[in-house]
C-alpha cells in the first residue's frame, strides 16, 4: 500500500479516478442498482467505462498506472462520467499531465524569503490580521493581530508554525473553529490540489505524512479526496478572550515561490469589527510577533 503524501506520478491519476469512482452510486449516474449485494463501493469499473465511452481494459490499466498518457478527449470523458466540477476536471489534467510527464516539478524549494516591502504591508494593515504563508501554509511573516487570531500558534516555535499543522494537531483548534469539520474538510481539500500540482515536493509529502501519521481525523478526511483551490470566503470564530466573530479574508497570491497573503477584515462599525479592536488590544498587550 502507498503511503498517504508517497504516491508516485504513475498512481496519483490512479487514486483519484478510485477515489471519485467509489463516491458515485449508479442512480447518481442514471443506471439501474440491480439486485443483490454490491461488493463494489460506489461504481463499477465497467460502469465507469461505458459512462466515459472507454473499453474496461483501457480504462483498468488508467486505475493501475499502466497507461499514462490518457488524451484530452479520454480525460474529458472521464470528468463528465465522474460528474466533476470545473476545479475537479483541471485537477484531473494536472494528475494526467504529471502522469504523462508533460510538466515536471521545480528543481528548486519554494521561495521562503519575505520581500521587505510586504513585512511592512503587514504592519500597515493593522488592525486587521495578516499573514504570509508558504505554498505549504508555513507562517512566513505575521502581526501580531494574526498569532492573537490563533490561541497557541504564538507558544509553538516559529519553524513550527503552520495553518493547517494548527488546525489537525492544535487542541485549541477544536474550540477555535465555530465549524472544525467544515475548515478540516476544506483544508484538505486546498492540500489535494497543491499536491496534484507538485507531487514529489518534499515539503508538500512530509506535511502530508506527519498529519496521517498524528491526526485520527486526517487520514479518513484525506481518503475523500475532495479538491478545492484556496479563496476568499468567511472564517467564523469562537475565540476565548474576544468571542463569536466572522471575519471576512482576501488571498492575495505574491507571485514568490506560491506565496500568498491572508488579511482578514470585518465590516467597519460592526460588532464583528469592535471584535477586532479588542484582538488587536490584546495582542499589542502581550506583545505576539512572528518570531
Amino acid at each position: 500500500m502507498v503511503r498517504p503524501g508517497r504516491t508516485s506520478k504513475s498512481t496519483l491519476l490512479g487514486e483519484f479516478l478510485v477515489a471519485r469512482r467509489a463516491r458515485l452510486r449508479p442512480a447518481d449516474v442514471g443506471l439501474p442498482e440491480g439486485t443483490g449485494l454490491r461488493r463494489t463501493q460506489g461504481l463499477r469499473r465497467e460502469e465507469l467505462a461505458t459512462l466515459a465511452g472507454l473499453s474496461v481494459q483501457y480504462y483498468i490499466r488508467l486505475e493501475q498506472g499502466r497507461e499514462t498518457n490518457p488524451s484530452g478527449v479520454v480525460l474529458d470523458g472521464l470528468a463528465s462520467a465522474l460528474r466533476l466540477n470545473r476545479e475537479e476536471h483541471a485537477h484531473l489534467y494536472a494528475l494526467a499531465n504529471h502522469t504523462a510527464q508533460r510538466v515536471l516539478s521545480p528543481a528548486t524549494p519554494s521561495e521562503r524569503e519575505v520581500r521587505p516591502g510586504i513585512r511592512r504591508l503587514l504592519q500597515t494593515v493593522r488592525p486587521w490580521p495578516a499573514y504570509v504563508l508558504s505554498r505549504t501554509s508555513d507562517i512566513l511573516g505575521a502581526n501580531p493581530e494574526a498569532l492573537a487570531l490563533f490561541p497557541g500558534m504564538a507558544d509553538w516555535p516559529a519553524e513550527r508554525r503552520n495553518t493547517i499543522r494548527y488546525l489537525f494537531l492544535h487542541p485549541a483548534a477544536r474550540r477555535l473553529y465555530a465549524d472544525w469539520e467544515e475548515a478540516a474538510v476544506s483544508t484538505s481539500a486546498q492540500l489535494r490540489s497543491l499536491l496534484a500540482d507538485e507531487p514529489e515536493a518534499p515539503e508538500l509529502t512530509a506535511l502530508v505524512e506527519e498529519l496521517s501519521r498524528d491526526s485520527a481525523e486526517f487520514g479518513g478526511i484525506w481518503q475523500r479526496y475532495d479538491v478545492r483551490q484556496r479563496r476568499s470566503a468567511q472564517a467564523r470564530f469562537r475565540h476565548p478572550e474576544i468571542g463569536e466573530v466572522t471575519f471576512d479574508y482576501e488571498v492575495l497570491r505574491l507571485g514568490v515561490g506560491g506565496q500568498r497573503m491572508t488579511i482578514y477584515q470585518a465590516e467597519p462599525g460592526s460588532a464583528d469589527h469592535d471584535a477586532m479592536r479588542r484582538l488587536s488590544e490584546m495582542a499589542s498587550r502581550d506583545g505576539a510577533d512572528d518570531g
